[in-house]
């Protein structure tokens, strides 16, 4: 009987082993033909709102580049500082590893502060964070109509003390394929590095 039994357990495992392996695989094979996790995803459109220069920058100009996409303002006290540092140093450093890659990708500040994000203020914020950051700007109404395509919420707060004001907001970074589809949120909550590692995830 011992025999018996050690010739059907050498069996099974002849049986069994291939089986382990295919559900060792099995996760590598889902993970290199993942969807993006916003495939389909009814965000972004088009727009037509002032560029740092002045002059009207329109979103079908952007077609053909990746771009990344996050609503704030100036005067943010700090979450949109943090949002944006992860951006540049995250898109930097993606350069410095895919140098072709990461020429065609586009960051885009859109701020939901108008009153007071003038382009001038923009083009002092964005160039604080990377070199090819776009800042935009428009009216009350074009501001409201863009935030909406792209589904991002902000609400005006109460004047503080000094006269000011925050300003509530969405925040979320969103990175668009060349044809301006959504295809993911960046983590940019987790600092620049993480931010790269996403670009080289999906940017290719």
């Amino acid at each position: 009987m011992p025999q018996e039994t050690n010739r059907f357990m050498r069996l099974f495992a002849l049986l069994l082993t291939p089986l382990l392996l295919a559900a060792c695989d099995a996760p590598k094979q889902a993970d290199a033909s993942a969807e993006p996790p916003l495939a389909g995803a009814l965000i972004g459109g088009d727009f037509a709102l002032t560029g740092e220069d002045g002059k009207t920058v329109e979103w079908k100009e952007f077609a053909g580049q990746w771009r990344i996409v996050y609503f704030g303002y100036t005067f943010c006290p700090d979450v949109c500082p943090v949002d944006a540092v992860a951006i540049g140093q995250g898109l930097r450093q993606f350069e410095k590893d895919s140098p072709e890659q990461g020429k065609n990708v586009t960051p885009i500040f859109i701020t939901v502060d108008p009153e007071r994000d003038t382009p001038e203020v923009l083009a002092e914020f964005t160039d604080s964070f990377h070199p090819r950051m776009i800042g935009l700007t428009g009216s009350v109404d074009d501001i409201a109509a863009t935030a909406k395509k792209f589904v991002v919420w902000f609400e005006k707060g109460e004047p503080t003390e000094n006269g000011g004001y925050l300003v509530n907001h969405t925040n979320q970074t969103v990175l668009f394929d060349p044809q301006g589809n959504p295809v993911a949120l960046l983590p940019t909550d987790k600092g620049g590095k993480a931010v790269a590692q996403d670009l080289a995830k999906w940017v290719k």
